[in-house]
């Protein structure tokens, strides 16, 4: 009788149990990888909103501010520049260098809000529609140019006869150390006396005085003496130039002129909302701003003209109540799953007390 051997069973998977584990292991590893991706892309659309966002609020909080100022210390009414004959253009901040962008020429007075439909960048690779730009002007109460004491036991400011220079009294230092924000040239002033009001660029100053210099310095024009109508000259026809010891009827306060616009030019694609003060150097306050639109709401005799780019004919600047502005941004990089930027908008409306007040008693 043969003897049956019994062969020994070796351990393994068949080819069907493999293939299953295998696709078992695809479908893990896949929803972790999708799981993985989603998290990135979710902490990258999270990272791009909220600098978007960032952006946008920044740049409309810093607007508000110094519109709620607008027209702090203003005469109503805004305030006479030189015009008529012998009065050149004055030149308006937003682009450089002075006298790219010019006020316009049927300006008589200088008001508190300068419109600009339509001025600010318009370049068809970045932004959608042409921009406007805003330029706001408050007085200054950081540095006030007057001395506490009255005449005759000190002098406010003491104009030169000839209009050229302005003394402050030594009770009220305006430069050296310890001066907080000392004047400096291209600073304006706003000179007063009793019968009116007059602006001008400071181009240099030595110790308590300053110097109004027509020409070289003068970015803005504001220094044309020998215009017919608006200058320093006309307020010194008017109130004199008294010299010490004679009390002088003269105050001064500094200017704060504010031009807020887009460029497009400092990098390729990514417009920036700028502010500049007076004639300096703009600073960005806020990156891939591509629109900023703005209107206003005006007060009249007979109706009340609402969401205007420009001021309607018949009317002026200083009837400006309210300005509406729009303004909308973008993600600074493109998402990587579509490719397409994020987008979003703020809206807002600002009341300009200091343009409505009015004195019932006056």
């Amino acid at each position: 009788m043969r003897e049956l051997k019994s062969t020994n069973g070796q351990a393994g998977f068949t080819l069907v149990e493999l293939m299953v584990a295998m696709g078992i292991t695809l479908v893990l590893v896949i929803g972790t990888l999708s799981v993985f991706d989603s998290a990135t892309r979710a902490n990258e659309a999270g990272t791009q909103l909220a600098n978007m966002n960032q952006n946008l609020r920044a740049g409309m909080n810093l607007m508000v501010r110094d519109l709620m100022q607008t027209g702090q210390g203003i005469p109503t009414g805004g305030i006479p520049t030189p015009n008529a004959g012998g009065a050149a253009p004055m030149n308006r901040p937003g682009k450089m260098p002075p006298g790219t962008l010019t006020f316009p020429i049927t300006y008589t007075f200088m008001p508190a809000v300068i419109p600009g439909a339509g001025l600010g960048a318009n370049d068809v690779n970045t932004l959608s529609v042409p921009t406007d730009i805003l330029t706001i002007l408050y007085a200054d109460a950081n540095l006030p140019l007057v001395s506490t004491v009255a005449p005759p036991n000190s002098q406010w400011v003491v104009l030169a006869a000839n209009g050229s220079t302005m003394t402050v009294d030594a009770s009220n230092p305006i430069t050296g150390a310890g001066v907080n924000n000392p004047i400096a040239k291209g600073d304006i002033v706003m000179i007063t006396c009793p019968q009116g009001s007059r602006i001008q660029t400071v181009t240099d100053i030595n110790g308590q005085v300053i110097t109004f210099a027509n020409g070289a310095g003068d970015d803005f024009k504001f220094n044309q003496r020998g215009a017919a109508n608006g200058s320093v000259m006309d307020l010194i026809a008017t109130c004199g130039a008294p010299q010490p010891p004679t009390p002088s009827p003269y105050t001064a306060v500094r200017l704060n002129m504010f031009t807020y616009y887009l460029d497009t030019t400092a990098r390729a694609r990514i417009p920036r909302l700028m502010r500049q003060y007076n004639f300096q150097r703009a600073r960005a306050v806020a990156e891939v701003i591509e629109n900023l639109q703005i209107s206003f709401d005006l007060v009249g005799g007979v109706g009340n003209q609402v969401d205007q780019k420009t001021v309607p004919a018949g009317q002026t600047e200083n009837q400006i109540r309210k300005i509406n502005l729009f303004m909308a941004g973008r993600s600074d990089q493109q998402f990587s799953k579509n490719q397409q930027y994020f987008r979003n908008s703020f809206e807002t409306q600002v009341s300009l007390r200091s343009l409505s007040f009015f004195d019932k008693y006056n």
